[in-house]
């Protein structure tokens, strides 16, 4: 049985104890053994380069050199990482290795919580099979994105919020490899809420699969 490791914790706006509980449910209805910790520590753990999937929600906070030094090798080694908006992509904002790992780092949502479009850019593959184009409510997050990822998904702002980035096709779901490791990511989540929109339950819930190690 394969085995995934959820790490929460930091800022509780995310409602990452809620979310980490949602998450531990979608990956073991896939057949996972799933363990939940609350503190980076779990990163440092010897037994943690034998999990399938790490999957952080742990948004700001602090790592300490060792654990993400451990992380990183862990993935490059095959262990998969999977993650949504800023628990994912808002974490450790102090640790470029963290960062290159990822693919992103969020740097703004201007207008806060909108109504916005998510466009499907990948519909032959797996991940969005039978997906289309639809309507969210939420953070639009503007990131810094890595060239190197593979896009799924983008929106498009509009401008209303931020005048000068009127246009701009950001990346919300991509995937990418670090190392032997797959890596994945979806921008979307920002609260417990968000997974009862079926398309952001279904993107994270294939992504997470995708990224597992087999």
């Amino acid at each position: 049985m394969r085995e995934a490791l959820i790490v929460w914790g930091g800022w509780h706006g995310h409602e990452p104890e809620q979310c980490a509980g949602i998450v531990a449910g979608m990956l073991q209805h896939e057949g996972f053994r799933v363990h939940l910790e609350n503190s980076t520590r779990a990163f440092a753990s010897p037994r943690f380069s034998t999990m399938s999937l790490v999957v952080p929600i742990f948004t700001m906070s602090k790592i300490e050199k060792e654990e993400v030094a451990n992380l990183s090798q862990a993935v490059r080694e095959g262990v998969g990482l999977a993650g949504f908006h800023g628990g994912m992509g808002d974490a450790f904002r102090d640790t470029v290795e963290y960062q290159f790992m990822c693919g992103g780092q969020w740097v703004a949502h201007p207008g806060n919580i909108i109504d916005y479009r998510v466009n499907i850019t990948r519909t032959d593959d797996p991940v969005m099979e039978g997906i289309r184009d639809f309507d969210y409510r939420s953070e639009q997050y503007y990131m810094h994105v890595d060239p190197s990822n593979e896009v799924l998904a983008t929106t498009t702002f509009s401008g209303d919020h931020a005048l000068w980035i009127e246009g701009v096709v950001m990346p919300v779901v991509w995937k990418r490899r670090h190392g032997q490791g797959r890596v994945f990511y979806s921008s979307l989540g920002h609260v417990a809420k968000e997974f009862e929109v079926p398309e952001m339950r279904m993107i994270l819930k294939r992504g997470m699969v995708w990224a597992a190690r087999i």
